[in-house]
């Protein structure tokens, strides 16, 4: 089991393990050796959001690449599916995002693309951890300060700079080209949209993009500081952005995260519209034109029964997949799928891009909206949500939820009662230390009940 990498990289507090320096250090070097196994030219393509503490890590991450030998190329402030474009056009050998997406500033992490664009497979990832840990082994060996020797020296290597090496904005301009070109030949000039940059990656990007396709687009939080990336703004509150849009008189609202690899939206009329919608806007509209493979949808466990029943209407399949982006995608490879992605905002259109990308999910909306002539709220008039509830119980420890009796024989409970009425879906968090529950069921009473029975026996088990 891995004991480093989560659902999404490795996260955690931004200087205390692992992401303290000496094991970031560890970390590169691992990722250097295993890249000189099964790479022959080793160059790595670094990003990160906006994080204070981004700089500090970069900076260990790169010596320990270069003690492995590998070169690395700065693409400075831009969002992960930025780095996942450009590690497969490019010719990298991998792609690393610093970033804890949609965490506090105080959080941080590395995320690790492949040179396909392809986030690592657990296999692949178990295999780093083993030699991450045989790095810190050898490190200590070499003395209590072996490595913060060895990342003295890699410094000197990068000429003593606060990143790893120069920015090369020649990147970032690639992959905002390679945007921008997705809706050319759509006018999108009568879309009035406001869009949340959850002061982080999107802050800077948006705004070229966006202007370049002609979007009249009003954009807050985009003033990143360091430490308030994600704090009462964007994907997380997409509230935030749909007063916005009812304040300005707007068409659409664009909420992005932290590194803006997922993205929600709102409607005029401030209603939020999540990434099932999302999936259902563009599911249909895929289909229509016969673009749709095997009219196969997938989405997760957490994604709402009416989507189901939406899709069923119009003749798509929809497969669920486990909670993760990267398991969507799996999903999608395995059914040879195009369209998939979560209800939090992940979207992926495996025909363009390797991962879920909020930028990107925001110009293909826009586009339908821009083909169609019609608001967004018009378009998905029919889809009918289940009443649903998601509540997440900060915990201590994740012990197997079957083998705590209490949390086990309720979830037995909620689920005879509901049949196929309703469905109950309890997880852990891949990123944080949380036990996420998931209530659907034909009624608000009893979806708010057995939401709040669930909780509460694992509050009192294993709640914080």
């Amino acid at each position: 089991m891995r004991k480093l990498f989560g659902t999404d990289g490795i996260r955690g507090k931004a200087g205390e393990y692992p992401l303290d320096t000496i094991t970031v250090f560890a970390i590169g070097q691992a990722l250097g050796h295993h890249l000189g196994k099964v790479s022959g030219q080793l160059r790595v393509v670094i990003g990160q959001d906006t994080r204070q503490s981004g700089a500090n890590i970069a900076c260990a991450l790169a010596g320990g690449l270069a003690s492995a030998d590998v070169m690395v190329d700065n693409a400075g402030v831009v969002t992960t599916p930025a780095i996942a474009y450009l590690a497969r056009t490019r010719g990298y050998s991998a792609g690393i995002v610093i970033s804890a997406s949609h965490n506090p500033w105080s959080d941080n992490g590395i995320k690790v693309f492949g040179g396909d664009g392809y986030k690592l497979a657990d296999s692949i990832e178990l295999d780093i951890e083993t030699e991450i840990f045989s790095s810190i082994e050898r490190n200590e060996n070499n003395g209590a300060n072996g490595a913060r020797v060895a990342i003295e020296a890699c410094d000197a290597k990068t000429q003593g700079h606060d990143v790893p090496l120069p920015i090369d904005p020649t990147l970032r301009e690639a992959y905002e080209s390679w945007l921008i070109g997705m809706v050319r030949g759509v006018d999108l000039s009568k879309l009035k949209v406001v869009v949340d940059c959850a002061n982080g990656a999107a802050s800077e990007m948006a705004r070229d993009v966006m202007k370049a396709c002609g979007v009249k687009a009003t954009f807050i939080h985009c003033s990143p500081s360091g430490r308030n990336i994600n704090d009462q703004c964007g994907a997380l509150y997409p509230e935030v952005v749909a007063a916005e849009v009812v304040k300005q008189n707007a068409d659409l609202g664009i909420s992005f995260d932290g590194d803006a690899d997922r993205v929600l939206f709102a409607d005029s009329q401030g209603k939020v519209v999540n990434g099932d919608a999302v999936l259902l806007l563009a599911g249909r509209e895929m289909a229509q034109r016969g673009a749709l493979v095997g009219d196969t949808v997938v989405a997760t466990t957490m994604s709402n029964m009416g989507l189901e029943s939406a899709f069923r209407s119009h003749g798509i399949k929809m497969l669920r997949a486990p909670v993760g982006d990267k398991y969507v995608l799996e999903e999608m490879q395995k059914n040879g799928a195009v369209l998939g992605g979560e209800q939090s905002g992940h979207i992926i259109f495996s025909d363009l891009a390797t991962t879920g990308d909020g930028l990107l999910t925001a110009l293909k909306v826009m586009e339908i909206l821009g083909r169609s002539g019609e608001p967004i709220h018009k378009l998905l008039s029919d889809f009918h949500v289940f009443p649903q509830i998601i509540k997440n119980v900060r915990v201590k420890e994740k012990r197997p939820l079957d083998q705590i009796f209490a949390v086990a024989a309720t979830i037995q409970a909620a689920q005879d009662d509901l049949k196929d009425q309703g469905r109950v879906v309890v997880r852990y968090s891949g990123t944080e230390a949380l036990c996420r529950v998931m209530i659907e069921a034909s009624s608000q009473e009893k979806t708010q009940h057995w939401a709040d029975e669930i909780s509460t026996v694992i509050q009192k088990d294993i709640g914080v």
